[in-house]
């Protein structure tokens, strides 16, 4: 059978042959300490599925691309209150299937194969940036982080700029829990515009940071786009914010020609979220206490594996926000071996690209005793 040769060529998902070795230990009866894949086991706040079973309608039928009104409204008072910044609910929010898809999907709107058009990306960094271009027909162009794996306009060599079409940021940033601050931002615009390039920020993780080392949270690019948001788009999710990764329920949210671009797109895709999903979703954006309690959870999680790195006298990089830990460890393969015999699942950061060589993410998913349990096993299998 004849087959996409970019299917042969990124081979399988790399993180999910840690997910299968996960499984294959807990079938077989072992105790398992998962910190691989970012999925929280916190329970969904009741009132999410209370929303979405009132909604379950009796007759089904067919959602629409744009989604219902008061979901994007609901979505575009959030990020009035989180961002400080008005965004018209008609022409600059879309509700999208989760954020993977959102951005897995988006080159296919933007890129001109012929044209040789750039898709540039951080690396180590979320894997569907690249996987999504290459599907869509794009060059790709990883640009490689370092030190505090934030990706700066400097980072992108002037003549990749000149051919890039699309600019992946991510902040806070998967894997490393970095943020990228309002001047870097600025300044990763201001290039942008004048390279004719969509700047694209995935800011999935925006509502888990730590209070002290972000007492505003985590800036958005939003708020230095400017009225009506020309040149940018922010991907935004309820997956960590509401406990809600299995609703697979995401936004964007942006200039409004690109919106259009999408909503076109997605229309001839057929691609949009169910309604009763979308209930559930305008009732988790327009409410931010669970968010602060899912925060305060995850802040303790963090502390209490801090602990064990310390211990260990080993760096933990980053990890300000977002629902990761980014650990220096030398051989990130053996590191992991090691942990794997004890029964904690990690991910190694080489799974993430070019420059994860040598360090651990660790996602804050199991319930924080299991955080507590897993001290011993990290303490005892990476002395």
């Amino acid at each position: 059978m004849r087959l996409n040769p970019v299917l042969d060529q990124l081979g399988s998902y790399p993180i999910a042959v840690v997910h299968e070795r996960a499984r294959a230990m807990r079938e077989a009866g072992q105790r398992v300490i998962d910190f691989s894949i970012g999925d929280p086991r916190e329970p969904t706040p009741a009132f999410i599925p209370d929303a979405l079973r009132s909604a379950v309608p009796t007759v089904s039928q067919y959602p629409t691309t744009a989604g219902r009104a008061e979901l994007r409204s609901a979505i575009a008072a959030y990020v009035g209150r989180r961002f400080g910044v008005s965004v018209d609910p008609e022409t600059q929010v879309i509700p999208t299937s989760g954020s993977k898809e959102a951005v897995f999907n988006t080159p296919f709107a933007f890129v001109e194969r012929a044209a040789g058009d750039v898709v540039a990306y951080g690396t180590p960094g979320y894997p569907v940036y690249e996987r999504g271009a290459l599907f869509a027909g794009a060059k790709t162009h990883p640009v490689a982080l370092r030190g505090d794996f934030v990706l700066r306009a400097g980072d992108v060599p002037e003549e990749v700029w000149s051919r890039t079409r699309l600019l992946w940021i991510c902040t806070p940033h998967n894997p490393t829990g970095a943020v990228t601050n309002r001047d870097e931002l600025e300044s990763l615009l201001a290039t942008a515009k004048s390279n004719e390039t969509l700047l694209l920020s995935d800011e999935c993780y925006a509502d888990i940071y730590e209070p002290d080392q972000h007492p505003d949270g985590p800036p958005s690019i939003l708020q230095v786009a400017g009225e009506g948001t020309p040149g940018v788009l922010a991907f935004l999710s309820l997956s960590k914010r509401s406990g809600m990764t299995g609703y697979r329920s995401g936004a964007i949210v942006g200039d409004p020609e690109a919106i259009g671009a999408l909503k076109r797109l997605r229309t001839t895709t057929g691609t949009a979220s169910p309604e009763f999903v979308q209930s559930a979703a305008t009732a988790a954006w327009a409410d931010d206490a669970h968010a602060a309690d899912r925060r305060r959870i995850f802040a303790a999680k963090r502390a209490t594996l801090r602990r064990a790195f310390a211990q260990l006298d080993m760096d933990v990089v980053a990890s300000t926000a977002g629902l990761y830990l980014w650990v220096r460890v030398g051989d990130d393969v053996e590191a992991t071996e090691r942990l794997l015999d004890g029964g904690v699942v990690v991910a190694p950061g080489r799974f993430f690209g070019s420059g994860g060589e040598g360090y651990l993410r660790l996602a804050l998913v199991p319930t924080l005793e299991e955080c507590e349990q897993a001290v011993e096993v990290l303490v005892s299998c990476l002395s």
